[in-house]
């Protein structure tokens, strides 16, 4: 369903009426396209604190951009501002980040971005440990107030090469939907060393999957189906997967895409063992749960069926087909798992106990395999969290429900299916083996939970 509100702000009389009347304003988020794959304009690239990170060469590959030292004065807009914190172990090192953004941040081009790179926290150090956590309510606060189309992110790194392919995607149009995020690169045992590689150098930028076999349940519509198209636009071969009651639909998308249809019931106790034999070639590289229902109603209210049938689909299937595909080798080493949370599973949401429920499982989920994945099978495990997305499902939410949560974030309006994707498809890239134990909001920087 169209959103007539972000159309309304986009005229001059629809600005000039909430902005008297004091309503969000809006702006179309520039997304990436074939004619349009990058931003264009100029890279700030700021330092506070005293940084031993050499970041010229990496910012260089990550952003197809024009970079700058410095203030700029005059007419000049930056489209991006990178702001290199990672030296910043005291108060004075925190006035030096104020100093460093207070003059330019007016400036950003409407829909740019700002990215600010943080240092791992320090144990023995709590000055330190204190100052870079600060990062992060600063870096919440500025998206919160920055607006127009805008975004603010937190990358936390000890080594600039590891965190290109994280740059390139924050610093594009792909994440036009992701703000206020706190993003670990090299956590979790670091770089994979499994033949996926840290560095998106390597890989090509227009095609950065090609080679590699892709799995996507819950493909035939939605959000899964723009994860499809998403990793088979970046080369992959897809294996498009949902109930045989969708097989329509289904082998429609499987067919656009050239992969492959594969309908199956994901919560059958041998679903893992026939996903491994229905894979092309007998293996995969990268997996992505994106399978899910919702079975609305209060606790109160939710009979045993209901509760059950969402934490069979949304949960257990995920951990049990993950234990498959792992652990009889079909997901090969330098493999990505990305499975979907949702912001429901952070922040909690009234006669939804049971989809909040599997969702904060899936969180747990990630953060507690990621380690181990990665140290015996050189596979990565992320998850993304979707906020309010434009889909038939929303579309079928009461008018005042879904305004209010079109509007509850920064951006103030509704992502699309394909914000998700472009987060799936960079953290299943080669170049994401740093990004490990992650779980990315796609919310917009939802006022509530994120």
């Amino acid at each position: 369903m169209a959103d007539r509100y972000l159309s309304l702000t986009g005229t001059a009389p629809g600005r000039f009426l909430t902005r008297r009347l004091g309503l969000p304003q809006p702006v179309r988020l520039r997304r990436w396209s074939a004619e349009q794959p990058s931003l264009q304009g100029e890279l700030l690239h700021l330092t506070a604190g005293k940084s031993d990170q050499d970041l010229a060469p990496v910012l260089g590959r990550s952003a197809p951009l024009s970079g700058g030292e410095g203030p700029r004065s005059g007419g000049d807009r930056p489209v991006a501002v990178v702001l290199d914190a990672t030296g910043v172990r005291d108060i004075d090192g925190l006035a030096e980040v104020h100093a460093a953004l207070h003059p330019v941040v007016r400036s950003v081009a409407e829909s740019g971005r700002v990215v600010v790179l943080g240092a791992p926290l320090d144990p023995a150090d709590h000055h330190q440990a204190a100052v870079q956590q600060a990062l992060e309510g600063f870096v919440r606060s500025l998206g919160k107030e920055i607006g127009r189309g805008r975004t603010v992110n937190l990358v936390r790194l000890s080594d600039a090469e590891a965190a290109e392919s994280t740059l390139r995607f924050l610093l594009s149009p792909r994440s036009a939907y992701v703000s206020g995020q706190v993003i670990e690169v090299g956590g979790h045992g670091g770089v994979d060393s499994g033949g996926g590689g840290g560095s998106a150098g390597s890989e090509d930028p227009e095609k950065p999957l090609a080679g590699r076999t892709a799995l996507v349940t819950g493909a035939a519509r939605g959000i899964g189906e723009a994860v499809a198209a998403t990793l088979a636009r970046d080369g992959a071969l897809v294996v498009c997967l949902d109930v045989p009651a969708a097989g329509g639909d289904l082998a429609t998308v499987a067919e656009r895409l050239g992969g492959v249809a594969l309908p199956l019931d994901i919560t059958a106790d041998d679903a893992g063992a026939r996903i491994a034999d229905a894979l092309p070639g007998g293996r995969l590289d990268v997996l992505v749960h994106n399978a899910g229902i919702t079975r609305d109603r209060r606790l109160v209210n939710m009979p045993a069926e209901r509760w059950s049938s969402v934490l069979d689909v949304n949960l257990a299937s995920v951990l049990r087909t993950t234990d498959v595909l792992l652990s009889c080798g079909a997901l090969r080493a330098g493999g990505r798992v990305v499975a979907t949370a949702s912001i429901a599973g952070i922040a909690g949401n009234a006669g939804q106990t049971n989809y909040a429920a599997s969702k904060a499982g899936v969180v747990g989920l990630v953060r507690s395999l990621a380690p181990r994945a990665l140290s015996e099978y050189g596979v990565t495990v992320n998850a993304v969290a979707p906020g309010f997305i434009e889909t038939k499902m929303t579309a079928a939410v009461p008018l005042f429900i879904r305004e209010a949560g079109r509007r509850m974030n920064s951006l103030a309006q509704g992502g699309l299916p394909v914000d998700v994707a472009e987060t799936t498809a960079w953290l299943a890239s080669p170049g994401a083996g740093a990004v490990n134990g992650q779980v990315v909001r796609v919310c917009g920087q939802s006022l509530l939970g994120a």
